[in-house]
């Protein structure tokens, strides 16, 4: 997580640095630490006293004047934790590439000892152009990260590949420049969102299920170094940077598509919300309203937490959700034995800010062995790093 992180914000002079305000509020919002430092030109888009009043610090542009003292290339590069180039325009790419520091941001790339993420932006052809391309090659392979520009219409009038990665990207690409790297080398397979069972071609059974935990889980498990397969049902989420997205519907696509996962993840978290029933006859044209009165039979669908326990290998780590409105503690322990898994993650979703489809969570965390943890309302993001805590004490 971010909270407390010290973050150097490089702004260099390119239009995508109005989307650069957004970025410093999302930081800011997460706990993060902003000190903004840009070029002359990056002052011709957007002025600093806006970045002032986000950051709550003041913006440094010159080697020499305002500053913590004379050396302040020193001081603010000592103190980053992790330097972020937004937008990073061909000409400040080159800069850093080939060391040369004629202005307070090159001069801080040079001075730190801090990770770098680079986000470039610029025109369609700037970006493909070998001179470019050679340059983000160099930074990579000193250990820099590059969050691959977005395409669509540029400012410039021109299509293709060269807009500003989103804000919310690059808050996630800083979750994984600093979060700990304590689950490389293991693949978690994680399930999210709902399923829908189809009535006919127009109708379906489902809930309202979000896939926010599930794809927060998948966020926070990529940015601790584990290659992740996201098993989701219908969601309108943005999948997390980085993992290995398999789109399902129903229940029987899910299962489908979990099982063929299942033997080369080491971890599996099934945050879904998995319909219990389904049709059992499903009605191949649209049913018309005008019928009086309609009976839908219904059948269980395969429960697919409870199959994986069945035949889990020893070391493989199953973690389960259970969503409550009563007994929560009690159910959960009873699904947790039932389940054959090594963690439950039990939440009342009668409660205020827990549930589905908010962004906060209200959970009570029950390993098989060992005491409960009740934990206060916080952000999935935060629940997830939890549960990922717990996890990593398993593996050992």
């Amino acid at each position: 997580m971010l909270k407390n992180r010290e973050i150097l914000l490089g702004v260099s002079g390119g239009i995508a640095a109005y989307k650069v305000c957004e970025l410093v509020r999302l930081l800011i919002k997460s706990g993060a630490k902003v000190q903004v430092v840009m070029t002359g030109n990056a002052a011709r888009f957007v002025s600093p006293l806006t970045f002032e009043t986000l950051s709550q610090r003041p913006v440094y542009q010159e080697m020499f004047g305002k500053g913590p003292g004379p050396l302040v290339h020193i001081e603010l590069a000592d103190r980053a934790e992790l330097l972020v180039l937004a937008p990073a325009t061909a000409n400040i790419i080159g800069k850093f590439a080939h060391g040369v520091a004629d202005d307070l941001l090159s001069t801080l790339y040079l001075a730190t000892k801090a990770k770098t993420l680079i986000c470039p932006a610029m025109n369609v052809n700037m970006y493909s152009h070998a001179a470019v391309q050679a340059n983000l090659e160099t930074l990579k392979d000193r250990g820099a990260k590059i969050l691959e520009p977005g395409e669509g219409e540029l400012a410039c009038g021109w299509e293709g590949k060269g807009r500003l990665p989103e804000p919310d990207v690059i808050v996630e690409g800083c979750e994984y420049m600093l979060a700990p790297k304590d689950l490389v080398g293991k693949t978690i397979m994680i399930t999210a969102g709902p399923t829908r069972e189809a009535l006919d071609p127009v109708r379906f059974i489902s809930n309202r299920s979000s896939g926010k935990m599930g794809y927060a889980l998948a966020r926070a498990a990529r940015a601790r170094g584990a290659e992740v397969v996201l098993v989701s049902g219908p969601s309108a989420l943005r999948p997390p940077m980085e993992v290995t997205l398999v789109k399902v519907e129903s229940a029987a696509e899910m299962k489908k598509a979990v099982d063929r996962h299942f033997n080369e993840s080491q971890v599996v978290i099934g945050a879904a919300a998995v319909a219990d029933f389904r049709p059992r006859a499903k009605v191949q044209a649209k049913i018309k309203k005008e019928k009086a009165q309609m009976a839908i039979e219904l059948e269980k669908t395969p429960d697919i937490i409870f199959e994986l326990g069945r035949k889990k290998s020893p070391g493989q780590i199953l973690v389960g959700f259970a969503a409550e409105t009563e007994d929560l503690v009690k159910n959960a322990q009873k699904k947790l034995k039932e389940k054959n898994l090594d963690l439950i993650v039990a939440n009342d979703v009668s409660k205020r800010g827990a549930g589905f489809d908010v962004d906060t969570n209200i959970a009570t965390i029950l390993p098989r062995k060992g005491r409960a943890e009740y934990l206060p309302k916080m952000t999935k993001l935060e629940l997830s790093y939890k549960v990922l805590d717990k996890i990593v004490e398993l593996i050992g």
